[in-house]
């Protein structure tokens, strides 16, 4: 993943091409995914664990089903700091369809980071969610892609920088333009712009090429 976010951090101010996508779970029944592909999607994120508890129960069948599509897929981990390590959690994740391959066309998973600090200090957050991550990382050679917006970070982590050079960020601004990432991130590699999807769910976009995303998914 450090190769991939110094590739990005070299390209410094140049204008990245974009790539349709978006994100999914068990509130979206009739995901068209052959449909969302002939639009010009090329990926979505499943969610697949909550906390150490739930599992979302079509998390499979969403999984096959943007397989067959051809899209690169891959799932999504909801976050409870408050109830367990980060360490549980991840292997909860892993243990639950939030694993990676290098087939080219899975992509790491992602923490989705947003609500209420879990009554957390911003010190005892940052150590959780490294938790998280290097445990993702020491299982699958890969760190997790993390999912937040500006205002979360900043009460949660106190607008901590320590994730920068390790793990892509997934920006959640609904706006028309994404603005300054939160924590020091220079950029974002994926944007959720929109809480919904003309297909099913939330509309995203990559910041790159496609031959970017394929890098994304096979590390």
């Amino acid at each position: 993943m450090k190769s991939f976010i110094a590739i990005c951090l070299g390209l410094g101010s140049i204008a990245l091409a974009a790539v349709p996508g978006f994100d999914i779970s068990h509130y979206q029944i009739g995901v068209d995914f052959a449909a969302a592909y002939s639009a010009g999607a090329r990926f979505v994120i499943i969610k697949a664990t909550e906390g150490t508890t739930y599992k979302d129960p079509i998390f499979s069948s969403h999984y096959n089903g943007a397989t067959s599509a051809g899209l690169i897929r891959g799932g999504y981990h909801f976050a409870h700091p408050g109830s367990s390590s980060g360490a549980t959690q991840a292997n909860y994740f892993l243990a639950n369809g939030g694993g990676w391959s290098g087939d080219g066309i899975t992509l790491p998973g992602m923490l989705d980071l947003e609500g209420d600090c879990a009554g957390l200090s911003t010190s005892a957050m940052v150590s959780w969610i490294k938790d998280f991550s290097d445990t993702y990382h020491s299982k699958t050679g890969r760190y997790p892609l993390l999912y937040t917006n500006p205002s979360w970070w900043s009460s949660c982590t106190g607008g901590s920088s320590a994730f920068v050079n390790t793990n892509p960020l997934v920006l959640a601004r609904y706006s028309s333009s994404a603005g300054t990432p939160p924590g020091g991130w220079p950029y974002y590699t994926i944007w959720q712009f929109n809480d919904r999807y003309q297909y099913g769910g939330d509309s995203d976009t990559f910041n790159g090429d496609l031959a970017g995303l394929k890098k994304l998914a096979t590390g």
